[in-house]
């Protein structure tokens, strides 16, 4: 019963009265694993559990059977489960037929096989780059531990941008603005990648996840945050990038059904009812969103 014990409290306290809400975007994060150590990360590996595939597609069929119409997979580096998530890309695209498939991930350990095989899955990719200057990389913990100086996760970047563009691929980058890269000049290089869109999101503080030993987390954040000006005079250096989508700390944790690695949802958004009357109705929910491990 432990799903109906994650579910109903936040389905009675922000359920709506006057219209029902359907996940149509929905955030998984199959995985906790990372190859990367940035000091602001608010899911980190705390397990290593993954959900069987079948189990997984089985989840995002009912998910589609609710209204789900898009779906993005994020992490932990999804990539270090290159075939999970191109099976599921491929299942999501030619069983479920959703309308849009992403994937938020380093850009390390994107490869051009991977790309041959599951590419055609994929409508956008979004490469995480918080700076475009090693020294504040290498600072964050934003680069594996043989990139010490933070030159290759810039140099991956390209890379990759190039490889999604030459397979059709739309290109997202995403920028977790800091307290060491909050006054940083972003334009010359964005213009130089071309994203079609550029998400900045306020460095986000969770319990349980980044906030010290004292809530449990394994990452402390606390030194990283900034100010709402501080932000705000990022985004305004960077206005005349039509690309750039600014993200602050209530618009982050409000704006997706978010699933960690068990389908549980995170972030205290609410399941949609449907789903409940799944379970109300017999489906087999607890077969695996259930498992208590």
């Amino acid at each position: 019963m432990n799903v109906l014990r994650s579910w109903l409290p936040s389905i009675f306290v922000s359920y709506p009265t006057e219209k029902e809400i359907t996940p149509t975007s929905v955030n998984w994060f199959p995985n906790r694993r990372c190859n990367y150590e940035c000091e602001f990360c608010f899911h980190t590996t705390k397990s290593t559990f993954i959900l069987p595939l079948d189990q997984g597609k089985a989840g995002l069929r009912l998910l589609t059977q609710t209204g789900m119409k898009k779906l993005n997979i994020s992490g932990g580096e999804p990539f270090l489960n290159p075939r999970y998530i191109g099976e599921i890309f491929k299942f999501c695209k030619e069983d479920l037929q959703l309308e849009a498939c992403s994937v938020v991930c380093n850009g390390s350990k994107v490869t051009e096989k991977w790309m041959d095989e599951y590419g055609r899955y994929l409508d956008v990719m979004a490469i995480s780059c918080d700076s475009f200057v090693p020294e504040t990389n290498a600072k964050q913990g934003r680069g594996d531990k043989v990139d010490v100086e933070g030159e290759g996760h810039i140099s991956n970047v390209r890379d990759v941008v190039a490889l999604c563009k030459r397979h059709g691929i739309k290109v997202k980058i995403n920028s977790v603005i800091t307290i060491n890269n909050w006054d940083e000049d972003m334009n010359e290089p964005i213009a130089e990648l071309a994203p079609f869109r550029w998400k900045v999101f306020q460095v986000l503080l969770l319990d349980g996840e980044n906030t010290g030993s004292a809530t449990g987390s394994i990452r402390d954040a606390r030194h990283l945050t900034i100010t709402t000006e501080q932000f705000k005079a990022f985004v305004d250096r960077h206005r005349s990038q039509a690309c750039l989508v600014p993200e602050d700390n209530d618009a982050m944790r409000d704006s997706y059904l978010q699933m960690d690695e068990k389908m549980r949802h995170v972030f205290g958004f609410y399941i949609a009812v449907e789903m409940l009357a799944f379970v109300l109705r017999g489906f087999s929910l607890f077969y695996f969103f259930d498992l208590d491990l």
